[in-house]
């Protein structure tokens, strides 16, 4: 008989941590599940902690991806699984012992949904983590299926390893691709383009552990541009579902890093009429106004591409107080 829940958890030189994340799996409340280990390729002492694991313990499969990269590791884990949930795990984070019943629970409570995750408790291990702090503190601000659609071109809006989901989803719209982008995010933004509602738990069901080795840190496929090619790329569906005014935007932000990743939206066939920023003409390439300028809403709509740390808020305040409505008048994306 297959398991309800299936776990897959790939890991690379991860001596260090592999085997309390094991720990936080076999210690759940819920025990119908199978706990996928994918070993990619490792050459610490990962595969024989694992592997130890594994002769104690009939729910746990020991796989091998000699295919490089995350992507490939989940996939192996995806084409392998037997239960009718996945659930997501990383080498060096701790899942909550309630996690798996909860998420399972919400589910099944909630059959519109087919996707979860929760909020985490973050756990930095390095001197430079104010970025990934404030990061942690936005993606546990926000939890519904709205929410999640209005803020998925911000960052990713569901961390990766508290995700939680029906298998079909997978059956449906495939897994991780493999590329020179950020692959968890990418699921997410196909996932959501095809019409999947999002959910997370208002509870901290995982720590989440920042490492200097994490590939978030270490991988140009987790840049700010890599993220912005992705953004682009599922922008333009959006934009024909939710733009009153497709394929025309303002985009709010007119720095040469702005005015670069614009463009990355006109290749995508978004056409930018102008930009606004605090500086009236700061280029000359397009029109640009001074925020103040800006019409009345139901005459433009408006793309914030600010990433500057708070201005984000500001930009969002400012339109809602101008009668703006996000989704509707503007989103932002940055």
């Amino acid at each position: 008989m297959n398991p309800k829940v299936s776990v897959i958890l790939p890991f690379f030189n991860a001596e260090k941590t592999l085997k309390a994340a094991i720990k936080s799996i076999l210690k759940q409340s819920f025990y119908d599940f199978e706990l996928l280990l994918i070993n990619n390729n490792s050459t610490d002492s990962s595969f024989t902690i694992a592997n130890s694991f594994a002769e104690k313990d009939s729910r746990i499969r020991l796989l091998i991806e000699k295919k490089q990269g995350v992507a490939n590791a989940m996939n192996c884990g995806l084409k392998n699984a037997r239960g009718k949930f996945i659930a997501r795990m990383d080498a060096d984070d701790i899942s909550m012992p309630r996690r798996l019943e909860k998420q399972l629970q919400y589910l099944n409570n909630n059959p519109e949904i087919d996707f979860v995750g929760s909020n985490v408790k973050y756990v930095p291990h390095n001197k430079n983590s104010a970025g990934f702090e404030r990061f942690v503190e936005w993606a546990n601000s926000f939890y519904s299926p709205k929410q999640i659609d209005l803020n998925c071109f911000v960052e990713i809006p569901v961390i990766n390893p508290t995700i939680f989901f029906r298998r079909e989803l997978f059956e449906k719209l495939g897994g991780c691709f493999d590329g020179d982008f950020p692959e968890d995010y990418e699921m997410q933004l196909r996932y959501l383009a095809a019409g999947v509602k999002m959910a997370k738990l208002d509870e901290q069901l995982l720590e989440w552990h920042d490492y200097s080795m994490r590939l978030t840190r270490t991988d140009n496929r987790y840049s700010t541009e890599a993220f912005f090619k992705t953004k682009a790329k599922y922008f333009k569906s959006w934009s024909v579902a939710n733009n009153p005014f497709h394929p025309n935007i303002w985009v709010w932000g007119a720095g040469r890093k702005t005015r670069q990743r614009a463009k990355l939206l006109e290749k995508e066939g978004i056409v930018i009429d102008g930009f606004i920023d605090i500086i009236k003409f700061k280029t000359t390439l397009k029109t640009t106004i001074h925020y103040s300028e800006i019409p009345k809403p139901d005459n433009i709509f408006i793309v914030s591409m600010v990433t500057k740390s708070g201005v984000r808020e500001q930009i969002k305040e400012f339109l809602v107080k101008e009668n703006y409505v996000e989704g509707v008048d503007f989103i932002l994306m940055g």
